[in-house]
């Protein structure tokens, strides 16, 4: 169920089906250390919407390949990054047009975890102007439990580890450079650390874990879980209704 394959006349018919629901899967491009292809952040995000969107029948739009990557420095080719001020407006905007679209329930599904301060900020903006919008952030490596425990096993600040490299095995297996697995393994140096430093004060490689452990039999099974997982939320979506019906722009009559 893609949005850039509907035509206007569909549109309506599909959204009216699923309470006006729609999904905008969120990534990056970014250096992903020697092994890894700089998109994996978006083709994470594309590859789980899409089956997300194929298992709920919530129609998908297009993937944002950009995001907010600042912090990976410009010591590794590769990375292509957004302000945060950027990526704040833009989601905005694509909010609105989805609205006015008739979007009314709207999940931004983030694959890059430095995008999630920007898309809160857009998250607020949205619900603050349309009254009728509800809006989820829902960041792909801790959408559940144990999605959450396989991401930060290796690593607690990881990035081009275990789990993103064993998921795109299983998923892209084109993204992966297996001859570069063993040279790529970074141990997390962040622990303890008052600031959150920038990759090229935290690691040598642009890797923070050990992708030298991946492999696609588990990627297989991760990516499941985060399937199973996302669509569980978003088929709840689908049916919520807000705790109470209280206009954001009526004050209160009290007392």
């Amino acid at each position: 169920m893609f949005w850039s394959q509907l035509t206007w006349a569909e549109l309506p018919d599909k959204l009216k089906a699923v309470n006006g629901t729609a999904i905008l899967p969120i990534g990056a491009t970014e250096q992903h250390g020697p092994h890894m292809g700089c998109g994996m952040d978006a083709v994470m995000a594309d590859e789980l919407c899409k089956a997300v969107a194929t298992r709920t029948g919530v129609p998908m739009l297009p993937t944002l390949p950009y995001g907010c990557s600042l912090g990976h420095s410009q010591r590794w080719p590769g990375t292509l990054a957004v302000q945060p001020i950027t990526l704040i407006e833009l989601v905005k905007q694509i909010g609105d047009w989805a609205y006015h679209s008739g979007v009314r329930r709207f999940f931004m599904v983030n694959s890059h975890v430095t995008n999630e301060a920007p898309l809160r900020c857009a998250l607020e903006m949205l619900r603050a102007e349309h009254d009728d919008m509800m809006v989820a952030l829902i960041n792909s490596a801790t959408l559940s439990e144990r999605v959450r425990a396989f991401h930060f096993a290796d690593a607690h600040d990881w990035h081009a580890n275990d789990a993103e490299t064993s998921l795109m095995m299983a998923v892209a297996p084109d993204m992966v450079r297996a001859d570069k697995l063993a040279e790529a393994d970074d141990p997390d140096r962040t622990a303890g650390r008052v600031f959150a430093h920038p990759v090229n004060r935290t690691s040598l490689t642009g890797v923070t874990g050990f992708p030298s452990q991946a492999n696609a039999s588990k990627g297989r099974e991760w990516f499941d879980w985060m399937v199973a997982d996302l669509s569980e939320l978003v088929t709840r979506g689908v049916a919520e209704e807000p705790p109470l019906d209280h206009s954001y722009f009526d004050s209160c009559k009290c007392g």
